[in-house]
């Protein structure tokens, strides 16, 4: 389950992928898979990126990928890499849990190319909000989420750093009420009713019936449980300098 959607990075043959903050993988191995570049996840997490590892794995073993990646752990706030060294920077479900934004977007506008585009998702504000309303642990956890972003907010700090906007879309309408059903059943954790919504996420994942696939279309401007905004970053010269329209193709 994606949530950056690959057709709005204007992705192209060899360029340079970094998922800052890709946890077990989807997006890095999505594409892996799928597209013939380089990608770079990094995560705090060891056993998260272990079993990125294994997962990339399974689908080498599958046969073969044209893409290539490289999995590592690495602190979004001092990455180990030059300046400019990506065309694409995705950060999905990463910002909520930070203290210290503003230097990580710092960080990923200092790796990001000239004319690069940058993709970020987080819990949309609606959604996130009845979370915390309905259980306080849920975001009490360790490594939990510590914000809960409006849209104008993190449109505006990334375009603090220079970036201009040009997209933006939520996502996952279908996983809100889940997870309202978690919090409120917290403490029983076995509830088959709970299960039962589980069960149909995977089903809804694996099999992609086009009945679910307009409901959460129809749904998400309004339940979507993520929005994930895309930005390219100003070309050094003036001259040249992709606008909004001209970002994607």
């Amino acid at each position: 389950m994606i949530t950056v959607d690959p057709g709005k990075l204007n992705l192209q043959l060899g360029q340079r992928v970094l998922d800052l903050g890709c946890g077990e993988g989807r997006h890095a191995i999505h594409l892996l898979i799928s597209e013939p570049l380089e990608v770079v996840g990094i995560d705090l997490s060891q056993s998260d990126i272990e079993t990125a590892q294994d997962r990339a794995e399974a689908f080498r073993q599958q046969g073969s990928v044209p893409g290539r990646l490289l999995l590592g752990v690495a602190d979004g706030l001092q990455l180990p890499f030059a300046d400019g060294a990506f065309d694409v920077v995705i950060c999905s479900e990463v910002l909520e849990h930070v203290e210290d934004c503003t230097g990580l977007l710092g960080e990923i506008d200092r790796v990001l190319k000239p004319a690069g585009i940058f993709a970020a998702s987080v819990p949309a504000f609606f959604p996130e909000w009845i979370c915390w309303q309905l259980r306080e642990e849920y975001h009490q956890v360790e490594g939990g989420h510590i914000r809960i972003f409006r849209e104008s907010e993190l449109r505006n700090a990334i375009e603090q750093q220079g970036h201009r906007y040009f997209a933006g879309h939520r996502a996952h309408a279908l996983h809100a009420p889940y997870w309202w059903l978690k919090c409120l059943l917290w403490k029983r954790p076995a509830s088959r009713l709970l299960n039962a919504y589980h069960r149909l996420l995977v089903w809804d994942l694996m099999q992609k019936p086009l009945l679910t696939r307009w409901l959460e279309k129809l749904l998400n401007p309004i339940l979507g449980k993520s929005i994930v905004l895309y930005f390219v970053k100003p070309a050094k010269a003036e001259t040249g300098l992709p606008t909004a329209a001209g970002a994607v193709s």
